[in-house]
C-alpha cells in the first residue's frame, strides 16, 4: 500500500524488488491511491484491510512524508501474527490499539536493503520493498536490526458524549462515491436510541440536516440523502446513487455532532 499513484513506474519497481529477493511471493495490491501524504488515512485502510489475511501475512506500506528525515524504518509484528513493514511515522495505531504488537525492530541490517547507497528519496525501493520480501521468504526477523520499545502515535479523536448527543468528526469519504466516513462506531451511535426508519437530526461542519437511519441505500428515492452503518461498522452519510460530499461542499476531516432521539 503506498501514495504512489500508478502513473509511473514507482508501484513496478517496487515489485520487481520482491520479487528479485521472493520470486514465490504473493503480491497483492491494498491500493496505491492514499491521498498522498495522509498518515491517517492509511492507518485507516490498514485497520480495515489487516483481519481480513492470515497470521503470516506481510504487509508493506509506503506512505512516508518524512522520508529520509530521521523517522525510523521499522518492522512491526502483531499478536496476530502479522508482520508490518514501513516508516514509524503513526500508520500502525489503530492496528496496534486492535490487535496489540509482539515486537517492533528498526531496519538497520544492510543486508536487508538494497544498492550500496541508499536513496533518501525511495525508500520504498530500497529499504520497505526488500525488508518485506526477506520477510515473505522466511528470514529471520530479528535480524534486520535493534528492538524498538514504542512506536510514533497518531493523535487521534474518538468520538464523545456530549450533552445532547454525541460528537464526533467526518473523516474521509468513500472512494468516488462521495459517502461521508466518521469515527463514530455502529454500537456509540445505537446509544442515542435510533432505530432503522427513525429520522435523525445531525449537524455536518454547522449545517444541521434531518436525514432517514436506513439499512443500505435503495431505501431512499434516488438523490436522497440518507444514514446508514456501512460495512466496516462506522455511522455514514450518503446521496442514493449521488455525491454527498461534492452536494453538500463536505471537505474533511470536518466537525460532526449527532443529537439523541
Amino acid at each position: 500500500m503506498t501514495d504512489f499513484g500508478v502513473v509511473d513506474d514507482s508501484v513496478a519497481i517496487c515489485k520487481g524488488v520482491m520479487l528479485g529477493i521472493a520470486p514465490e511471493a504473493r503480491i497483492i495490491d491494498l491500493t496505491h491511491q492514499v491521498t498522498p501524504f495522509s498518515i491517517a488515512d492509511g492507518a485507516r485502510f490498514l485497520y480495515g484491510a489487516a483481519p481480513y489475511y492470515p497470521s503470516g501475512a506481510v504487509f508493506v506500506v509506503v506512505i512516508d512524508p518524512g522520508v529520509g528525515t530521521s523517522r525510523k524504518a521499522v518492522i512491526v509484528k502483531t499478536k496476530r501474527g502479522q508482520y508490518f513493514v514501513l516508516p514509524d511515522n503513526g500508520l500502525m495505531t489503530m492496528v496496534a490499539d486492535r490487535d496489540g504488537i509482539e515486537g517492533i525492530r528498526e531496519i538497520t541490517n544492510s543486508a536487508w536493503m538494497i544498492g550500496a547507497g541508499i536513496s533518501s528519496t525511495f525508500q520504498g525501493r530500497d529499504i520497505f520493498s526488500p525488508a518485506g520480501a526477506h520477510l515473505a521468504r522466511g528470514d529471520d526477523w530479528t535480524t534486520a536490526g535493534p528492538e524498538v520499545k514504542q512506536l510514533v502515535r497518531l493523535d487521534l479523536h474518538p468520538a464523545h458524549l456530549e450533552a445532547g448527543g454525541l460528537g464526533g468528526q467526518v473523516i474521509a469519504t468513500d472512494g468516488p462515491f462521495g459517502n461521508l466516513i466518521t469515527n463514530v462506531s455502529a454500537e456509540e451511535f445505537i446509544k442515542l436510541g435510533y432505530a432503522h426508519g427513525d429520522v435523525v437530526q445531525v449537524t455536518v461542519n454547522g449545517k444541521p440536516m434531518q436525514l432517514p437511519f436506513v439499512k443500505t441505500f435503495g431505501d431512499v428515492p434516488l438523490g436522497k440523502p440518507l444514514i446508514y452503518v456501512d460495512s466496516r461498522g462506522r455511522f455514514s452519510i450518503a446521496l442514493n446513487q449521488d455525491n454527498f460530499a461534492k452536494k453538500f461542499d463536505i471537505h474533511p476531516p470536518v466537525a460532526l455532532f449527532i443529537s439523541k432521539k
